[in-house]
């Protein structure tokens, strides 16, 4: 077996987790020669002869085989990458934000220098979802993708339900474990499972989807009341993206989601993570593996540069050999929306609602709404409602309320507000 040289950009919480599990590995034959970081007054561990802080010491070294990069920084990873590519390296990458916003032009690059890039670190943590797409799946037609794609969320959620943990606590721990960024934006907000999400988009069904074009919205709105709602009904929410295929059209989004005890994704608690597949032939497939931490990321990258020593490579057959698929945000979905003002919601954004509720202290709508409806910034941007996902087994989704009834509620709770305003003053 080959002894691999290779050339890591990164030393954070992810590249520790290599060295660490490359160093304890008994199958594989390989060690890290250089290692490129960024702050040169950071004390580290290792020995100071094994960093630079010249890129070009790894990327045009003959001697280093695979460069592995692991920075935070999505522009600087694609430069890293490119360069790594055009000089004959093959590259493994765990840049989720960088391979979502570029994979088009990533399975171009491959091909034009025959190189090749894995990136499996860069979804869900240590479940090999990407190599299961491509291997087991690659000729079976899916019919749905979704699952629990954010440790970080999870662990906050768990905390939330299973403690009863406010929302700040929970993020405060999610922080100290490691799960949480110290700005937790990409995470709580369902940026960075949407950006998985559009990663396996393309393996899953063969479409390149820009995450733009991709609704999502986390679990910063949850209010007090939220959570009671669903407490009420021994409902718990969980983040999930979801992607599905009606027909020749694939509907994808990341929500968070009511979900009963009897969802299989109920019992998925803190740190972990979560996949189901559901094919024409396959039926229902869980998959279950940690993702968030050091390790597990760090032995889903080893894993990744064990692959290259033997010349595997991502081959997308679905992209070259389906085609016919496209993605659409024409798409009704139910949802449960709260908000504290009659002002803070139109309804007209609504197609149908189903259930309401007004009262002084937090409002609720139940109703279908547009994918498309939601992507405007009316809906993107409005920190004062809270969204999350119904689904069919837990609500009756199929009655439908007089809008012209809704809108005279709206108004007696308008009045009703003026009253108290006036009373107070």
């Amino acid at each position: 077996m080959k002894h691999i040289k290779i050339g890591l950009f990164g030393f954070g919480c992810v590249g520790q987790g290599l060295y660490e599990t490359l160093n304890t590995s008994q199958n594989f034959a390989g060690e890290i020669t250089r290692i490129c970081v960024k702050n040169k007054k950071k004390e580290r561990a290792l020995p100071p002869s094994l960093f630079t802080y010249q890129k070009e010491q790894i990327l045009s070294d003959p001697t280093i085989d695979i460069v592995v990069e692991l920075i935070d920084d999505a522009t600087a990873a694609l430069e890293i990458v490119t360069a790594a590519l055009k000089n004959g390296k093959s590259v493994v990458t765990a840049n989720k934000k960088m391979i979502a916003e570029h994979l088009e032009y990533l399975v171009e690059l491959q091909k034009e220098t025959g190189q090749a890039v894995l990136y499996e670190g860069a979804v869900c943590g240590s479940i090999p979802i990407i190599r299961t797409l491509e291997e087991y799946f690659g000729h079976e037609p899916l019919k749905e993708v979704r699952g629990i794609f954010n440790g970080s969320t999870n662990y906050i959620l768990t905390k939330i339900f299973e403690e009863r943990l406010d929302y700040t606590k929970a993020l405060h721990q999610a922080q100290e474990q490691g799960f949480a960024e110290t700005d937790p934006t990409l995470d709580v907000q369902g940026f960075d499972p949407k950006f998985k999400l559009s990663i396996l988009l393309t393996h899953a069904f063969g479409i390149h989807v820009a995450p733009d074009s991709i609704v999502n919205l986390g679990i910063n709105r949850l209010k007090p009341a939220d959570l009671e709602f669903a407490r009420d009904r021994d409902l718990q929410i969980k983040l999930l993206a979801h992607a599905e295929r009606i027909d020749d059209q694939v509907y994808a989004y990341v929500l968070p989601q009511f979900v009963n005890s009897t969802n299989n994704l109920s019992a998925i608690q803190n740190e972990f993570n979560a996949v189901t597949l559901n094919g024409d032939f396959c039926d229902d497939q869980l998959f279950i593996g940690k993702g968030a931490g050091s390790l597990p990321t760090g032995a889903a990258v080893l894993s990744d540069i064990s692959a290259l020593s033997y010349d595997y490579r991502y081959e997308y057959k679905k992209h070259y050999n389906l085609g016919q698929l496209h993605f659409s945000n024409d798409r009704l979905i139910d949802l449960y929306v709260s908000f504290d003002s009659p002002n803070d919601l139109n309804l007209e954004d609504f197609e149908s609602i189903s259930a309401n509720y007004f009262c002084f202290d937090r409002c609720y709508v139940q109703g279908k709404i547009s994918l498309k409806k939601l992507l405007s910034t009316s809906w993107q941007d409005n920190d004062k409602i809270s969204l999350i996902q119904l689904s069919e087994e837990d609500f009756d989704t199929t009655q439908s309320l007089s809008l012209k009834a809704l809108e005279q509620e709206i108004r007696e709770l308008k009045k009703g507000q003026k009253i108290r305003e006036k009373i107070s003053v």
